[in-house]
């Protein structure tokens, strides 16, 4: 994990340097680097390194011997750098896992870079020679990417959008955009004069379901023919295994629900098959008798981490929740809600331990149909349809909330339920397997796969989903209702539907609490909601619902 940014084609870009690039310095806190190529005048490239592999050599923009004109910026992990090596004899001048990309984009060009690399990833490549640039990013991503675009042919690029919003703002006058880059696809651009840009052409390389093109960490030919179950384990074992590379402590986010238990324990299985020279630390989070904490204390004691608990207040709510507004870049409802803990919890991990690296178990519920309303899916292929939706727009929502939160500490995290090559044979399984068994039991082949492996206990390996404001929250209160009591006393003045529609017609706030989401917004990114937010997340097939909390759905006995 790092922090890049670029920006092309404007006068003294120098002068964006102090108020933009350091915005992101979180991102990277072990070393930062600006650059100018000597061959171009009006742009900037600019890196924050958090080293995880190769500390010494690894820093960037990165430019090798042999391709001086090529520079490149990654915010990524490429798990198969060490095959794509083997594979076309490539001449590595450092033991950087990215480097492969500037060896495939000389040898294959860009469309060849994007289609071999196994892993997560926001590029942004600059051939100075052919006065090129191209940008990318992985096909669910998981690692951000903003970009700035103006008529005049301004091009800017950062990890986040607050790299940008003064970028933004100093192009008065003139039409442009500041928008998230799409997942799975890259665009490349011509450097003309001025080293102002024009757009060429945009690629879609992947979309949910694809068959990846890259020769996989886990061979198509090891595969057990019609044993669903069995590869299903294997791929997310396999996920799990290759994403244990790095030179920093390795930790997991452990809920105690079905999705970080098991990837928490396949790492611990893992890790000690690679003799990692440490145990492996869990982190749990909630207030003093949750439920998560019980069970994520029992997955602990089962698989036998070095376990923390990190217990949390109403005051702590209270004075984080604008923090965690102005950290996402979204004022959407269920991922402000669902990051408060999670920013909390990686406080706790920068503050108190050598954890770098944490596992967690974004991507299950959009792969495995795990959400709570999947139970009310009319029939197996409008479920399908459904995952793919959700996985099309995970960078927006669940996948945002993951890197936001840890990165704003520091922190790397890695999402093995969004491996390609797992998601590609899960979502391939005939469509009625894949939904909710007899519409009560959620991800029931997934949890059926693990059955008889002894990596959980069996109450836990079947532990029903829980909203997650409840299952972090104490008996007498959930955070639900922690957050509506707390903005209730900082929003005086009834919520009037008619004033919240005409002031905000995109995305209109439905409720007084997401009307103080969409006004903390407004304070840092203004005007930008509506090309960050196509629509607010919410549940699919339940009637009359205006709030995503699962509360409200049918099937969910909230708890008070």
């Amino acid at each position: 994990m790092c922090g890049i940014w670029a920006i092309f084609g404007v006068d003294h870009p120098q002068k964006f340097c102090a108020d933009t690039f350091t915005k992101i310095s979180h991102r990277g806190p072990d070393a930062w680097r600006i650059e100018c190529h000597s061959k171009m005048k009006n742009h900037c490239l600019g890196f924050h390194r958090l080293s995880i592999v190769d500390q010494v050599y690894g820093m960037q923009p990165l430019k090798l011997h042999l391709y001086p004109d090529t520079v490149l910026l990654c915010n990524g992990e490429i798990y198969n750098f060490k095959s794509l090596k083997e594979e076309f004899n490539f001449n590595y001048e450092t033991f950087v896992d990215v480097e492969c990309i500037t060896h495939l984009y000389e040898k294959f060009g860009f469309e060849g870079v994007v289609k071999n690399l196994d892993g997560v990833f926001a590029i942004c490549l600059v051939d100075i020679k052919r006065k090129k640039i191209f940008l990318a990013r992985d096909p669910y991503g998981v690692r951000p990417l903003f970009k700035l675009r103006s008529r005049s042919g301004v091009l800017g690029v950062s990890s986040e959008a607050k790299g940008l919003v003064s970028v933004e703002h100093d192009l008065n006058g003139e039409e442009k955009t500041l928008t998230p880059f799409k997942p799975g696809t890259y665009e490349e651009y011509d450097i003309i004069e001025g080293d102002k840009t024009k757009f060429v052409k945009s690629f879609t390389f992947h979309e949910p379901g694809d068959r990846p093109k890259f020769k996989p960490f886990f061979a198509y030919e090891d595969f057990a023919p019609n044993d669903h179950l069995k590869n299903v384990k294997d791929l997310l074992t396999s996920a799990v295994r290759k994403r244990l590379m790095g030179e920093r402590r390795i930790g997991c986010l452990l809920s105690g629900g079905l999705d970080s238990s098991l990837i928490a324990s396949l790492l611990v299985r893992e890790a000690k098959k690679q003799n990692l020279p440490y145990k492996v630390q869990s982190f749990s989070i909630g207030m003093g008798d949750s439920p998560d904490l019980k069970a994520a204390r029992k997955v602990a004691e089962f698989i036998g981490t070095e376990h923390h608990e990190i217990i949390f207040t109403e005051e702590d709510v209270a004075n984080a929740l604008d923090d965690v507004i102005y950290t996402l870049e979204t004022p959407d409802i269920t991922t402000i809600r669902a990051s408060i803990p999670m920013y909390l919890i990686s406080k706790y991990i920068q503050d108190n331990t050598d954890t770098t690296v944490l596992f967690s178990g974004e991507g299950a519920d959009e792969v495995a149909q795990g959400y709570i309303y999947f139970r009310d899916a009319p029939d197996a292929k409008s479920a399908h349809a459904e995952s793919i939706r959700l996985l099309k727009e995970i960078y927006m929502f669940d996948g945002l909330r993951a890197d936001r939160t840890t990165s704003s500490k520091s922190l790397e995290l890695r999402v093995p339920f969004l491996d390609l090559q797992f998601t590609n044979y899960y979502l391939n399984i005939p469509e009625e397997l894949r939904q909710p068994k007899d519409r009560s039991i959620e991800k029931y082949l997934l949890r059926s796969a693990f059955d008889n492996e002894e990596l959980l206990p069996h109450d836990i390996l079947w532990r029903p989903k829980e909203a997650f404001s409840d299952g972090v929250a104490s008996k007498k209160k959930s955070l639900f209702v922690i957050v509506q009591e707390i903005i209730d006393r900082r929003f005086t003045e009834n919520y009037d539907p008619i004033v919240a529609t005409n002031k905000y017609p995109h995305c209109t706030p439905m409720s007084k609490e997401s009307l103080y989401y969409r006004e903390k917004f407004e304070e840092n990114f203004p005007k930008l909601a509506d090309h960050f937010l196509p629509h607010y997340w919410m549940p699919r097939w339940v009637e009359g619902v205006t709030d995503p909390s699962a509360r409200f759905i049918q099937h969910y006995d909230a708890k008070e």
